[in-house]
């Protein structure tokens, strides 16, 4: 991403940047810093009807120009790094009224403007930051694989993309060896050629193959194979850079074994995944001891972030970064604040990318966790306590009821 302007204001609501997405990685950050509420300037190719004065005959024509609108809405393609911004015109032009509803496509080599009428919050700073950083470590391929299905995918700094899947119907062992060979050789005739499409390797990416068995190593012989008989040097590059990892199964969601391997942490170990990965590693070992010292879900850790216990030793504030894309501005400022505090207190913050395997693990315990620097105990307990409260309410009710009744049948 680059930065084209910048025009910093005493007064917030005229603060604005200008920026230019130079890759598809560059949307993934745009997606990540526009949210509802913000204004965005940027190209956009509008509809619009004249009527002719002298025939009264209407005439439709798409002409180009520059919107300003007040964002509702964000949608995010990862598959193509497409991204749609929503929202109301808020400065008219000779094309368009304000008022009016319209979608800008925002596109890579094409810049646009962000404007936060309720400042840049210490959050958006750092995405921003992130974005602007050269500092991107290349991106790594990786096919997660067993017989008969490959999934080929593109692991960036910040997310893991599902390129494409590749799926081949592999005979079963109760047909010839040579049938099981043939269909194999179709299969991984079929891989190789759904990656070479999917993924650039000009720039000698890093290859990873996983399978269970011995699927992932007679993948990386036949690309070594196929670079001799051809005499392709970019094959051959491919092969001799693939990493063999071995993994459970096939399937997508076997790519965070993948990532936490050893021999993907020693190559790799300075991209954002693998801290990302480890981080959450950690959190699990720490959650697994039960001290008292690994939290998650908000209640809890907000409880904990208050009282001071996510700070130096230790405290870790791990949340996942579509928290902050809520449409909700309260809920952002709230977590945002909690960023802060943690900060200022002197623990660690990671921000989880939602687009990686450490993410959606993290989703599954509320979006948000967090390893303390010493233990506490009973933080999710409110609940709990309320509706023991009301049993016991209850049942001192009835049990007054029923001494009622035997004191009248008694006289």
């Amino acid at each position: 991403m680059k930065l084209v302007a910048r025009k910093v204001s005493t007064d917030v609501e005229e603060e604005q940047v200008a920026l230019l997405p130079e890759d598809p990685e560059d949307m993934w950050h745009a997606y990540n810093l526009i949210v509802a509420g913000d204004i965005v300037n940027a190209h956009a190719i509008r509809k619009v009807v004249t009527v002719n004065a002298g025939t009264g005959a209407a005439a439709a024509e798409r002409v180009h120009t520059d919107l300003t609108i007040k964002v509702k809405s964000t949608f995010f393609d990862p598959a193509i790094s497409s991204l749609r911004v929503s929202g109301v015109v808020v400065s008219e032009n000779d094309h368009v009224s304000r008022g009016a509803h319209h979608t800008l496509d925002l596109d890579v080599n094409r810049s646009f403007t962000v404007i936060k009428p309720d400042g840049w919050d210490s959050v958006s700073k750092a995405t921003l930051s992130q974005a602007l950083s050269d500092d991107k470590h290349g991106a790594m391929a990786a096919v997660v694989m067993h017989e008969g299905l490959a999934n080929v995918c593109l692991v960036t700094q910040f997310r893991t993309v599902l390129k494409t899947r590749v799926e081949s119907v592999i005979p079963k062992k109760r047909d010839t060896a040579s049938d099981q060979d043939a269909g194999m050789k179709r299969f991984f005739e079929k891989t190789l050629s759904s990656l070479l499409r999917a993924l650039d390797f000009s720039a000698s990416r890093p290859l990873l193959l996983a399978s269970p068995g011995y699927v992932a190593g007679d993948f990386k012989e036949y690309i070594a194979k196929q670079g001799r008989d051809k005499s392709d040097k970019v094959l051959t590059a491919i092969s001799k850079q693939a990493i063999v990892v071995h993994t459970n199964s096939g399937h997508v969601h076997s790519l965070n074994e993948v990532l936490k391997s050893p021999p993907v942490l020693a190559k790799m170990h300075n991209m954002n995944y693998a801290k990302e990965a480890q981080a959450m590693d950690n959190f699990f070992d720490l959650l697994k001891l039960d001290d008292g010292r690994a939290w998650y879900g908000s209640k809890a850790v907000e409880r904990a972030v208050a009282d001071g216990a996510v700070g130096p030793g230790g405290g870790v504030l791990l949340v996942n970064n579509s928290l902050f894309r809520s449409q909700d501005l309260a809920t952002r400022k709230k977590y945002v604040a909690l960023v802060d505090k943690v900060n200022v207190d002197g623990g660690l913050v990671r921000i989880l990318s939602s687009d990686h395997e450490s993410g959606q693990r993290l989703k599954m315990m509320g979006d948000i966790a967090a390893a303390l620097n010493y233990p506490m105990l009973d933080l999710d307990d409110d609940g709990e306590e309320q509706e023991e409260e009301v049993l016991e309410v209850r049942d001192n009710g009835e049990r007054h009821e029923e001494d009622e009744s035997m004191l009248d049948s008694v006289i």
